[in-house]
């Protein structure tokens, strides 16, 4: 599961760049950019839509079908070429460092990098966590957040399409260094996630002290 700008854009592109040719570039993103970026859409002044703006019809199943499942076959291409091993390592470190950088600029631009500012997608009606989450928020204070997530739309495309193991380095991995990045004193705590084939995640934030 991705928190704001976990498993970010930014990340997979630098990385893509950097063993692809550039026309292999084609992801979703992170929770975080989805949201923003809905949310950049609906805040645009009304007017006519560039033809490439139309609403194309498509479930978010789909959509995450679209964006993540072509590029399996080229990640496993590249484990070939690599070794698997040396592959995951170099998508974790670059996931790792983008994700820190980008969720550093999302604390700026927010204006704040406390707990709240960090989970407000969770509370947000219509936001992606809503549309591609099933979810309970279990604690909710200044110094503490915790979600249990039942059923996750990234955990169903990859696993769907045995990939589990490429969508929690691209989806899950980065969780922690967003956290770290968003604010140096919050932490992630996880044992499960979905992606991983247990039966939920449970993401927990802690600001320390």
């Amino acid at each position: 599961m991705h928190k704001p700008g976990s498993g970010s854009i930014s990340g997979r592109r630098a990385f893509l760049k950097a063993v692809l040719p550039g026309g292999a570039l084609m992801y979703l993103g992170s929770p975080c950019l989805l949201h923003a970026f809905q949310a950049g859409e609906q805040a645009k002044p009304e007017g006519p839509k560039h033809k490439f703006l139309a609403d194309a019809g498509m479930s978010y199943a789909e959509t995450f079908a679209v964006a993540y499942l072509p590029d399996i076959p080229i990640w496993r291409g590249l484990e070939k070429e690599l070794g698997r091993e040396k592959l995951h390592e170099m998508m974790k470190r670059i996931v790792d460092a983008a994700a820190r950088k980008e969720m550093a600029g999302y604390a700026k631009k927010a204006g704040s990098n406390d707990l709240a500012a960090f989970t407000r997608s969770f509370r947000e009606p219509g936001s992606i966590f809503e549309k591609a989450l099933t979810y309970e928020v279990v604690e909710d204070t200044p110094k503490a957040f915790e979600v249990k997530v039942t059923e996750c739309l990234w955990a169903k495309t990859f696993r769907d399409a045995n990939a589990g193991d490429l969508g929690y380095i691209l989806s899950c991995y980065g969780d922690y260094a967003s956290a770290e990045g968003f604010n140096p004193k919050m932490r992630m705590i996880r044992s499960k996630t979905l992606m991983q084939g247990d039966d939920f995640c449970n993401h927990r934030y802690v600001i320390e002290d």
